[in-house]
């Protein structure tokens, strides 16, 4: 498995290489994951990327480099520390500092054939060249990718970075070349489109901002009308109008987004139209930082909006989660007639994986709770045992469909009344009981008769597997983990049962008051012995966890 670092000042191309990179270790049949730290900023600042291949499945990214690919000195300086021994630097021949590298003259060559911008081809045919890879797959990237105008000085351009340097590493082979390449919010617009979304409506906000984009880039060809709102109190309105009259629809946001259709998520509730909503998670308050990650939204999504109402919340684990974890949310928000909210975060939403084909053949685009009974009688908040009462569609057929804000009765016209009132909590809280059924627990990994059980949640999932192999392999001590996707309600089969088998119990998320510990206290009364908590904006990775554990580095 290797792992290359390509950064350097917002502006100079970084992103274009790194998609020419793993596009051309894909097809030589390695698997890719790709992370992308960047400032929230158009032009300067430092951004890098991580590309990390290899013939096994890769879970998250590493800090522990094989090589670096510098556009400035800024680069060299911030992470020549992680390089392995026998690590390389690879920069232009012009860039000031005092390291061993491997110098090419790319800034003079990218004059010489006519076009600056083409030294990141060329460093992109010398990494190829370094580890292996037939440079032929970077000649089909771009002409698949760019401009017929500028294939040809591309194409030249990888090829005299690739004839400039020797090859270092051995190619490992691979068996994932016919897989999918995408990120995390990708899977969710994909996985939206699968389950039949008709509707999308989304004020810009980062890091979910490219899943309107993808939308709206393929929404002619899918049927999906995409509404950029004027802020995020229209789209969460417009999303639930939207389902009101007949369509499955779709709001995505980010915290301080999200917390602007609070208001709005309480009318899903007590009006009973489904709607899902995507929170891509970063670090708040406020502004925070834009382009980082956290997982510090998981109680406010749990209890946003005053009143109570039932509401299902699902946590995306990886970019395969991402997908079906996505359609599924469709199904239990129509068949409950409940908002359902996807936690994901930037993270996940930005880094690129390799995925095998989504299977599509179970998952239904048509929703299995319209009535189509024609009596005369129609209740649309009828009194049911299971909570869920019949929905029509307003303006199909001979009867009233009616939908409010206030408290209603059985026909949905308002009311005051009590009794009326305690009935109509009871039936939408019954719905409660169907969805527990529905749950899924979290996926379990490990040794089965663990000491030390690690609970997590979303995206931690890659990183918390690293660690749990990494530290079977080595400590002398029997480790496993539990990595929740359905996470409220909280599923408790397996946490009461490997809990009971473990001696300690560590909490690992990306915030910095341990919200699942504490869920996890309150939905069964169990205690975490320590948490491992991090909140720089960075993911935390497998290396980190394992070093943390073994130093005893973690909050009592």
């Amino acid at each position: 498995m290797y792992n290359i670092l390509i950064g350097g000042a917002a502006g100079q191309g970084i992103d274009t290489t790194v998609s020419v990179l793993e596009k051309a270790f894909k097809r030589s049949g390695y698997f890719v994951y790709t992370v992308r730290d960047f400032m929230s900023r158009v032009r300067g600042g430092h951004n890098f990327m991580l590309i990390r291949f290899g013939n096994e499945v890769i879970t998250s990214h590493s800090n522990e480099l094989d090589g670096i690919i510098a556009l400035n000195e800024e680069t060299v300086m911030l992470h020549k520390d992680k390089l392995k021994e026998d690590g390389f630097i690879l920069c232009d021949s012009n860039l000031k500092g005092d390291f061993d590298a491997i110098r090419i003259a790319m800034t003079e060559k990218a004059k010489e054939l006519g076009n600056p911008r083409v030294s990141g081809s060329i460093s992109a045919g010398a990494i190829l060249k370094l580890f292996g890879v037939n440079p032929e797959y970077v000649d089909e990237i771009l002409e698949a990718s760019i401009k017929d105008a500028y294939v040809k000085i591309n194409q030249d351009a990888a090829r005299f970075g690739y004839d400039s340097v020797e090859r270092k590493y051995p190619h490992l082979g691979g068996e994932f070349r016919d897989y999918m390449l995408i990120n995390g919010n990708q899977a969710v617009a994909l996985g939206a489109i699968a389950a039949g979304l008709k509707f999308y409506s989304a004020y810009p906000m980062s890091p979910a901002t490219p899943i309107m984009e993808y939308l709206s880039k393929h929404g002619v060809m899918t049927g999906v009308v995409m509404e950029q709102a004027e802020d995020e109190i229209a789209a969460i309105n417009m999303a639930i109008g939207a389902s009101y009259a007949g369509v499955r629809s779709m709001t995505g946001t980010s915290g301080g987004g999200f917390a602007l259709m609070v208001e709005a998520l309480g009318l899903s509730g007590i009006a009973e139209i489904p709607v899902v909503i995507t929170n891509v998670m970063r670090p708040g308050p406020a502004t925070g930082l834009p382009t980082r990650t956290e997982q510090s939204d998981l109680k406010f999504t749990i209890s946003a909006s005053h009143g109570e109402f039932i509401r299902m919340v699902i946590s995306l684990r990886n970019h395969e989660d991402a997908f079906y974890q996505t359609a599924r949310a469709f199904h239990i928000a129509d068949k409950y007639q409940i908002p359902v909210l996807i936690l994901s975060d930037q993270y996940l939403g930005d880094s690129t994986s390799t995925v095998e084909m989504y299977d599509v053949s179970e998952i239904s685009s048509n929703s299995p709770i319209i009535s189509t009974d024609e009596d005369s009688d129609y209740l649309r908040y009828r009194i049911t045992e299971n909570g869920i009462s019949p929905r029509r569609i307003p303006g199909k057929g001979n009867y009233f469909v009616t939908a409010d804000s206030d408290e209603h009765d059985e026909a949905g016209f308002i009311t005051e009344a009590a009794d009326v009132r305690i009935s109509m909590v009871d039936k939408r809280m019954r719905k409660l009981d169907g969805i527990i059924s529905e749950l899924e627990e979290p996926e379990f990994f490990g040794d089965k008769d663990c000491d030390i059980l690690i609970v997590g949640w979303g995206s931690t999932y890659g990183p918390i597997k690293e660690a749990v192999k990494t530290l079977n392999e080595g400590s002398g001590q029997k480790f496993g983990a539990l990595i929740f996707g359905d996470i409220y309600p909280l599923p408790t089969k397996l946490l009461l049962e490997y809990a009971d088998k473990a001696d300690t119990i560590i909490n690992v998320e990306q915030n910095a008051t341990g919200q699942l510990a504490d869920l996890i206290r309150e939905t069964t009364g169990i205690y975490c012995n320590g948490s491992i908590l991090k909140y720089d904006g960075r993911q935390i990775t497998g290396e980190e966890i394992v070093s943390r554990l073994q130093k005893g580095g973690y909050y009592e």
